[in-house]
C-alpha cells in the first residue's frame, strides 16, 4: 500500500485527516505578546512542541524557560512548522507576515495549518484564506474573546471561521487554551464575531464609565458605588474585574486601551459596509479615543477616567454631591 506524504496536496485537508496531537505536530507562534505569550506559554506547558517568533527577539526568548525555540525568521519557522499559530495587533501585521516572497506562505509546506486569532477585519481574514489555498495550506480565523488573567487561566473563547474539518481537527488546541469555542461559518465568520462580541464589550464599558460618573456626581461615595455596581446582574463577567481594579485606580493593561480603539474602527468599518447604523458605538469610540489621546499605556477601562474629567470629578472624588446645585438642563 502506498503512505502518501503528509505534507503533500491532496484532495481533503492534512489537518482534517490527522486530528492535531501534541506528541506528533510540531507548532510555530507568531507574535508573543500581551494574548500570544501567555497563549503560547499553556500550549508548551501541556507539552507541545512549539518554535516561536517575535520582531522583539526578547519577547521569544523568554519562553525558552518553558521549552519554546525562537525562531529566526518568519520563513523559518513556516518551513518547519506543521500549525502555525499567530496573534498580532492589526491587519497590516498580518499581512506583512504572512504574504511576500519571505512571508509564512511562501516557505509553509503544502498541508500545513494556519490559525490566525488576530483580531481583523474579516476581508483580511478571507485574504489570508485565499492566499493560504494558493500555497496548499489551510487557514483558519480563530479569533479570542478574553483578557490577559483568562489567556493565563486558558480560560478563553475561540470563534472560528474556515473549514469545519479543520476547526475539529484542531480541538486539542483549542482545549489548552480556552473553555469554549464555537465554529461560525466560512472563513472570515470568526473575525466577524469577534467584532459582533466587541461591540458589547466597548459600549458596555462606555455605559459603565458614564453610570459611576453618574453616581458619584450624584453624590454616592465611590469606592462603595464600584464595590456595588460589581455585585449586581446588569455588569457582565467581562466587566465585574474592571470595576475591582478601578476601586484602586489601577488602570494598568489587560486588553489596551488603542487596540480597543483599533476594533471599534474595524467595527464601525464593517458597520459602514453593510449599511448598519451604530450610534452607541460612534458615541463609546469618541471617548475611547478621548482618552487615547492621553498617551500612556492604559487598560481600555480607562474610559472610566474620561468620564470622571468630562463631570469634572477628580479620581479621588467621594462624590460629595452637586445635588440641587447643578445647571445641567433636566430631562422632562
Amino acid at each position: 500500500m502506498r503512505h502518501s506524504n503528509p505534507f503533500e496536496p491532496t484532495a481533503k485537508n492534512y489537518s482534517g485527516l490527522n486530528p492535531i496531537r501534541a506528541a506528533k505536530h510540531k507548532l510555530g507562534f507568531i507574535g508573543v505578546g500581551y494574548m500570544g505569550r501567555p497563549i503560547a506559554q499553556r500550549l508548551l506547558e501541556a507539552s507541545f512542541k512549539l518554535a516561536v517568533y517575535d520582531r522583539d527577539v526578547s519577547k521569544a526568548e523568554e519562553l525558552i524557560s518553558y521549552g519554546g525555540t525562537p525562531a529566526e525568521s518568519v520563513a523559518a519557522l513556516a518551513y518547519t512548522s506543521d500549525v502555525l499559530l499567530s496573534c498580532l495587533p492589526h491587519d497590516e501585521a498580518v499581512l506583512n507576515v504572512y504574504a511576500g516572497a519571505n512571508g509564512a506562505f511562501a516557505n509553509a509546506r503544502p498541508g500545513s495549518l494556519v490559525i490566525d486569532m488576530s483580531t481583523v477585519y474579516p476581508e483580511t481574514s478571507q485574504e489570508l484564506s485565499r492566499l493560504g489555498a494558493e500555497r496548499g495550506v489551510d487557514v483558519l480565523d480563530v479569533t479570542i474573546s478574553g483578557s490577559t488573567p483568562a489567556a493565563d487561566q486558558g480560560t478563553l473563547t475561540l470563534f472560528g471561521g474556515g473549514d469545519q474539518v479543520c476547526f475539529d481537527s484542531a480541538e486539542a488546541i483549542f482545549r489548552v487554551i480556552a473553555r469554549k469555542y464555537f465554529y461560525l461559518g466560512p472563513s472570515g465568520s470568526g473575525a466577524t464575531m469577534k467584532l459582533v462580541v466587541n461591540t458589547l464589550l466597548g459600549i458596555g464599558m462606555q455605559a459603565i464609565a458614564e453610570a459611576v460618573a453618574l453616581g458619584e456626581k450624584a453624590g454616592l461615595e465611590r469606592t462603595r458605588l464600584l464595590e456595588v455596581l460589581s455585585q449586581t446582574a446588569v455588569v457582565a463577567p467581562a466587566h465585574v474585574g474592571k470595576l475591582q481594579k478601578a476601586m484602586s485606580g489601577d488602570y494598568s493593561p489587560q486588553f489596551p486601551l488603542r487596540l480597543m480603539k483599533k476594533d471599534f474602527w474595524l467595527i464601525l468599518n464593517l458597520a459602514a459596509a453593510v449599511q448598519a447604523r451604530m450610534p452607541a458605538t460612534e458615541a463609546a469610540f469618541e471617548v475611547n479615543a478621548s482618552q487615547s489621546e492621553q498617551g500612556n499605556e492604559q487598560d481600555f477601562s480607562a474610559v472610566i477616567q474620561q468620564m470622571q474629567k468630562q463631570a469634572q470629578l477628580s479620581s479621588r472624588d467621594k462624590g460629595l454631591s452637586g445635588l440641587g446645585t447643578s445647571s445641567t438642563k433636566k430631562w422632562m
